[in-house]
């Protein structure tokens, strides 16, 4: 069996409340073992037999809109993929912990419309490309960012999910 974790977006924001201990039952139930959660905020851990993780964040995101009838979409990630994007963002030693960001892509990174994107924002933000995530720092604060309407706006990124580097640090210790 394989650790991962999932990290689902939209949860307990807007109108999708979702009790954790909810979620884990549900998740059991569907072969998914050691099923943990990390905050409120749809960071799920769990062991499964290796498997692809776009699959995985499939099945985990069709549990959710069948048992509690709402859409989310789940970036699964082994632990080495999870300490490779901690790893790889280039503002995690000199950010702000609570300010730089991985979001987490449902689907790889067109790197060339991301290069092209971010060498005409505006924004404060400090951008820098992954795989399948960016690299934020939200050094001007998150709250009054203009950055997910901008890349919305120029269909860049797709869906994806977010975590500060604090967050993600927190869940590779419970990863062991």
């Amino acid at each position: 069996m394989t650790r991962y974790v999932a990290l689902l977006g939209s949860i307990n924001v807007g109108g999708n409340r979702l009790k954790m201990a909810d979620l884990r039952d549900a998740l059991e139930r569907e072969d998914f073992a050691d099923v943990e959660t990390v905050v409120a905020s749809g960071n799920v851990l769990f062991s499964h037999e290796e498997r692809p993780s776009d699959g995985l964040g499939e099945k985990i995101a069709h549990v959710v809109k069948d048992r509690f009838g709402f859409g989310t979409f789940a970036a699964v990630r082994s632990r080495d993929e999870l300490a490779a994007a901690v790893a790889d963002n280039p503002f995690a030693h000199d950010g702000e912990p609570k300010q730089v960001h991985t979001l987490f892509l449902a689907e790889p990174l067109d790197v060339k419309a991301f290069e092209a994107f971010a060498e005409n924002y505006e924004g404060p933000e400090r951008l820098a490309a992954g795989t399948r995530e960016i690299f934020v720092d939200f050094c001007a604060g998150v709250g009054d960012s203009k950055l997910g309407q901008a890349m919305n706006k120029a269909k860049v990124g797709g869906r994806a999910t977010a975590r500060n580097i604090n967050s993600l640090r927190r869940i590779l210790d419970k990863m062991g």
